[in-house]
């Protein structure tokens, strides 16, 4: 992936996961998406594809925690 400024990655990463929490409100999803942005497995990624990566353990119906790195 081409390098992508921080506030763009992180804001197209909350944008993701709010299709998927519509009523968690979007300044609480680019917290998330900032913890996200913070891992760098995830930050090599495109961003809507981290959040699909984060969201797999709760898409997929399993009770596992995924911690975010403050």
């Amino acid at each position: 992936m081409e390098h992508m400024p921080a506030p763009l990655w992180i804001a197209a990463c909350a944008h993701r996961l709010q299709q998927r929490w519509h009523s968690v409100d979007l300044l609480e999803l680019e917290e998330v998406a900032r913890g996200l942005w913070r891992d760098e497995r995830l930050r090599a990624m495109w961003p809507e594809d981290a959040a699909m990566d984060w969201l797999r353990p709760i898409t997929s119906g399993s009770s596992a925690m995924v911690p975010i790195s403050p």
